[in-house]
């Protein structure tokens, strides 16, 4: 029998945190787009719409952001390590950030005023690919470890780009104190994660930042459609950055009239869906397994999570069929709707949206929702098929399959 569905409506007192929306003004919004445009691989990826699902489900329109195409990486990730990178660059320059481009990344004589630099990160393997490119493109040399059972297609692609890259004995979460203690003891060492603690803030804080690209896209495009807002936001959760930079663009302009939105994590690792629980941050220990990779962190983010508490409106935890019939879902449209590949950690949105509308089992957390026929709703595929065996695996073979109820 499948796990069923858990949510909980936020019910946390509210707080005051407009230091944390402060990092999305319209002035830093500018600088975020004007850097990652100025790279020649930038190009806004496609936002879908898919009108056939949307009737089936009985909502009036399902819109999804396909992250697949990002700078030919297959992840949106790539927008925050690139982001913190460009930062740190123009802080070791005595620059601010809109004088920093792609062409100040590969000029010789950056290299030569910041000097040796390694940049360190801890990844399931969309993080760390797009550090380790832009280390890269720098001429810098980057570090990755992954936590135990990541797979090798994502250890190849980072590998594939100059990094030293080991597999660890540890999860997501102790990787990331462990390679802090390697980083801090490298003179040349930066660590660039988007974890934060009480000392390490900053860099966390600017990933977000270069998060909400995707956040910023998805707006105009929704405009392009003619829709001024979306009516519900469904976004996945890691250590949460991802979902805190997406709250927070979309809390920094329609601020107490935002979307309802609704934080989507792993079961295996649903520290936000406990956090919530409890009404304050707490952790998930052990092995955090769970196909979902992207998504395998059992320790929130604290910046993101300050958004998180006093913007969004439900918390949901949910196992690996949710992902897995999301997968196949996109992966095999209905006649008329385009085709989106999704890969694990990017279709437990659109997964969740379905087994919301469609199970009656579900129907008190849809009623909740206030989900129907004139809902608009947003959510973002994070990845493609970063796992191309995996993918297959799921959508071919039936892996994850269930259909009891």
């Amino acid at each position: 029998m499948r796990e069923p569905i858990q949510w909980i409506r936020n019910d946390m007192p509210r707080e005051v945190a407009a230091g944390m929306l402060a990092l999305f003004s319209d002035e830093e919004k500018a600088k975020i787009r004007a850097f990652h445009e100025s790279f020649p691989q930038y190009e806004a990826t496609p936002l879908v719409h898919l009108p056939a699902l949307s009737e089936k489900l009985g909502i009036g329109g399902l819109y999804v952001k396909d992250e697949s195409y990002r700078f030919g990486l297959n992840s949106f990730k790539v927008l925050g390590g690139t982001y913190a990178v460009g930062k740190y660059v123009a802080s070791r320059l005595g620059k601010d950030i809109s004088q920093i481009s792609y062409e100040t990344f590969l000029a010789p004589e950056t290299k030569e005023a910041v000097g040796e630099i390694t940049f360190y990160t801890v990844t399931d393997g969309n993080h760390g690919r797009g550090v380790a490119w832009a280390a890269n493109k720098l001429g810098q040399k980057s570090v990755v470890r992954m936590p135990r059972g990541s797979a090798q297609a994502r250890v190849e692609n980072i590998r594939a780009e100059g990094a030293d890259v080991e597999v660890t004995e540890l999860n997501y979460d102790d990787a990331i104190r462990a390679l802090a203690r390697q980083a801090e003891s490298d003179p040349n060492g930066v660590l660039v994660q988007d974890t934060d603690w009480k000392g390490y803030e900053q860099i966390p804080s600017w990933i977000l930042q270069g998060y909400s690209t995707v956040a910023a896209e998805a707006h105009e495009q929704l405009e392009a459609y003619g829709i001024w807002k979306p009516t519900h936001i469904f976004v996945q959760a890691g250590v949460g950055a991802f979902a805190g930079s997406v709250q927070g663009y979309f809390a920094s302009i329609y601020g107490e009239d935002c979307p309802v939105t609704t934080v989507v994590e792993a079961t295996a690792a649903n520290c936000h869906y406990r956090s919530a629980l409890a009404g304050h941050r707490v952790a998930v220990g052990g092995d955090l397994a769970t196909i979902m990779a992207g998504l395998a962190c059992g320790e929130a983010c604290g910046i993101s999570w300050d958004i998180l508490k006093n913007n969004a409106r439900f918390f949901a935890s949910c196992s690996d069929w949710v992902t897995a019939l999301g997968m196949r879902m996109l992966g095999a449209p209905l006649k008329g709707d385009t085709r989106i590949i999704s890969g694990e950690s990017g279709a437990v949105t659109a997964g969740l949206v379905s087994a919301v509308m469609t199970d009656e089992a579900n129907r008190d957390f849809r009623e909740a929702l206030g989900l129907g026929p004139e809902s608009i709703v947003l959510v973002v595929s994070t990845e493609g098929d970063t796992d191309p065996d995996r993918y297959r695996d799921i959508t071919w073979n039936g892996f994850c399959a269930s259909t009891e109820k």
